[in-house]
């Protein structure tokens, strides 16, 4: 859905900035997007499983932009098996939601009147809690209940900086893409998953129509003073109690600040 997203954008007339932790991959799908027609596009490499990596990204950034119009927390891992950041978290909270924290709060003094952030989170969100006594899931680890976590994380994440940015003129909203036929479920290193996702890929949207919300809500003038929603299908969606707690979103937003200042 990230190269969707870009193509999309760049198609528009935008200049992107192309976050791509793997410069094999990333290299392709610049060169495939530049073989269909001249765009303006940056390719700067980043792990957001990586303190250390997000921040030099940040620095990148810094060097060549000196304004960000629109930011789409897009990527996302999924893992049957429990595994860890650099830091210590366990990966889906991290790149799922610390990661993309991380790398917004630093880059939100680049974002002025009319900036968009857009996350894409999921409809696993529904089912999830956020498990501040073992945020790490020592304890009794699944996927379901980790990915949900950090979906959820996602949206209350959307919820609250959407209040504290609000006087800036910049908005947030997150969106639910749908089943979409990409390789977040696939371990790049063994292919373990590849077999089912081909056999499940004709009753999954493809990453173009996946990445429309986004897109949307990115770019359309309907939704330019619109923030803190949760969207699908480009309209506002239901989302779960839990993800409108703001006494919880608050409680997040101050939880993940420490989690990055702490293991600086």
């Amino acid at each position: 859905m990230g190269m969707a997203t870009v193509r999309a954008l760049s198609d528009m007339g935008a200049r992107a900035i192309m976050l791509c932790r793997s410069e094999k991959r990333g290299r392709e799908a610049l060169e495939r997007l530049n073989s269909e027609k001249p765009r303006d596009l940056d390719l700067i490499l980043c792990d957001l499983g990586d303190y250390d990596s997000v921040r030099s990204f940040v620095s990148k950034v810094r060097e060549s932009y000196s304004r960000i119009d629109i930011l789409v927390n897009n990527a996302g891992f999924i893992s049957l098996d429990r595994q860890e950041t650099k830091e210590g978290l366990e990966r889906q909270f991290g790149i799922n939601h610390i990661g993309h924290f991380l790398l917004t709060t630093s880059l939100l003094d680049l974002m002025g009147e009319g900036s968009r952030i857009v996350v894409v989170a999921s409809g696993a969100h529904k089912t999830g809690k956020i498990h501040f006594d073992d945020i790490n899931l020592h304890k009794r680890f699944n996927v379901f209940k980790a990915y949900s976590q950090s979906k959820l994380a996602n949206v209350l994440f959307t919820r609250e900086l959407a209040r504290r940015v609000k006087d800036k003129g910049i908005t947030v909203n997150c969106c639910h893409p749908g089943a979409v036929a990409t390789n977040i479920g696939i371990d790049r290193e063994t292919g373990f998953g590849k077999t089912v996702t081909g056999l499940l890929k004709p009753f999954f949207q493809t990453p173009e129509q996946g990445a429309r919300t986004a897109i949307f809500l990115a770019t359309d003038d309907s939704v330019a003073d619109v923030s803190g929603e949760y969207f699908y299908k480009c309209k506002i969606a239901k989302s779960s109690k839990r993800s409108k707690d703001m006494e919880l979103a608050k409680e997040l937003f101050e939880f993940s600040s420490k989690l990055i200042n702490n293991k600086a």
